[in-house]
């Protein structure tokens, strides 16, 4: 577990910019220190744990230390599939839905750091969740990775320009998934 942080890993963990964590950094507000002989500031552990406190921003994400995901399709048994490796890899927290519906509902309660979502949904199609993530502000920095198995170029640009950050084929390899949450969300690859 991780015991001191860079300002941008504290911006990811608050779910605020880079540039707020460092105002209150040099206000004072969120205590730290510097690197020796470099402008680098980093933040301990506990010392982050009492600013969210006194900031009522939730402590989830510090206390576990694990990244949280969403994935949404109908599909059973790729669901478990994805699901078992994703928690076996210890670094992830995931949860479940199974259609466009829930996922929105849980986007906003759950706020995942990625979001595993199937493009042919039961009542609404991927593109219009990721239209609905990116209409608000506050989920920024989620990251989606849309799943389908139709090919289009097309259909694939306009799931990119409603948001999604990365598209995979089905059938796909689930440790090439992996990979690519690991690639998104900033994090060591994989450890298959």
């Amino acid at each position: 577990m991780k015991t001191v942080f860079t300002t941008g890993e504290a911006a990811k963990i608050c779910k605020v910019s880079q540039q707020t964590i460092i105002r209150c950094f040099d206000s004072g507000q969120l205590k730290g220190f510097r690197v020796p002989g470099s402008k680098f500031r980093r933040i301990p552990r506990d010392v982050l744990f009492k600013f969210m406190r006194e900031n009522g921003i939730p402590t989830d994400a510090l206390e576990s230390g694990k990244r949280k995901a969403l994935i949404v399709d109908d599909d059973h048994e790729l669901v478990e599939l994805m699901r078992d490796v994703m928690e076996a890899d210890g670094r992830f927290e995931v949860r479940v839905a199974n259609n466009g519906f829930d996922a929105g509902m849980m986007v906003k309660e759950y706020h995942p750091d990625v979001i595993v979502l199937d493009v042919m949904l039961p009542d609404i199609n991927g593109k219009e969740v990721c239209q609905r993530v990116r209409s608000d502000s506050a989920m920024d920095d989620v990251r989606i990775i849309c799943i389908s198995g139709m090919v289009e170029r097309e259909k694939i640009d306009e799931l990119r320009q409603a948001g999604a950050n990365d598209f995979l084929q089905k059938p796909f390899d689930v440790e090439t998934l992996m990979a690519r949450v690991c690639k998104l969300l900033d994090v060591e690859p994989a450890r298959v």
